[in-house]
């Protein structure tokens, strides 16, 4: 009977086929064109164009890469002990285990991870500056956004799903619905701000280039949730004046 060449190489220890170079890039293609798809894209995080939006990146890159590092080693020393006989183990303290691998290094992933997550929060806050902050007041309702200008010249003017922003500029944004609860999403600008009925937030964003943005609903909020899309226009001071002059004038509520 003739044993097959499988079988007999794992009974008799034999060396597997060594894995030709063009098999491994074919096997991490995939994960390359996954990681290719998840930076760039309308609706990517991971391509930010204002410092809001680079601060959540940066959090996402720092997880990404710290969840790595600690899959790896975690892999790493449940092979050692799958792989080494009893006997030739490293002998550890059950304690030092639990407190060491249980609270201590937990302990430190989170508290780090929570100062850099406060940081990237800190870009979002309306906090006092002494550059000119542009207002616009958004009011989201199913299933469409209001916006309204107040610092477009000749008084207040609005616009319907399409924001228009300054470059370079502070943008406080003044969010709120008169429905149900909505989420003001543009991530190539900035984190997600929920939009709560009888509650004004107020997200600061600044768009680092000129350019269009897509933004999102991203709370659902009944059957035309996907079709409920925000498009944000960055101009130039003069362009932004010239587009707002365009608008139908807005009824401003104090």
């Amino acid at each position: 009977m003739t044993i097959p060449t499988t079988i007999r190489n794992r009974v008799l220890g034999a060396a597997a086929p060594a894995t030709s170079p063009r098999r491994a890039l074919a096997a991490l293609s995939p994960v390359a064109a996954m990681a290719a798809g998840c930076t760039s894209g309308p609706m990517s995080a991971l391509d930010p164009a204002g410092p809001a939006a680079a601060a959540v990146a940066d959090v996402w890159w720092a997880m990404f890469w710290g969840s790595a590092v600690i899959l790896l080693a975690v892999t790493a020393l449940a092979l050692y002990a799958a792989c080494r006989r009893p006997e030739a183990r490293m002998k550890v303290s059950p304690r030092l285990l639990v407190i060491g691998g249980g609270i201590v290094f937990p302990g430190t992933v989170l508290v780090a991870l929570l100062g850099y997550g406060l940081h990237a929060g800190h870009a979002q806050l309306p906090l006092p500056t002494t550059e000119p902050v542009f207002r616009v007041d958004v009011t989201a309702n199913r299933w469409t956004w209001d916006i309204v200008y107040r610092d477009a010249e000749g008084g207040p003017v609005r616009s319907e799903n399409l924001l228009y922003l300054p470059v370079d500029r502070p943008v406080d944004v003044y969010l709120t619905t008169t429905d149900v609860i909505h989420a003001f999403w543009v991530p190539r600008l900035a984190g997600k701000i929920d939009a709560i009925p009888g509650v004004t937030n107020v997200l600061r964003l600044r768009a680092s280039r000129p350019g269009t943005f897509r933004g999102q609903c991203a709370e659902f909020c009944g059957w035309g949730h996907p079709d409920m899309v925000l498009l944000v226009e960055a101009h130039e001071a003069a362009d932004l004046m010239q587009r707002l002059a365009a608008l139908p004038p807005a009824e401003v509520r104090r």
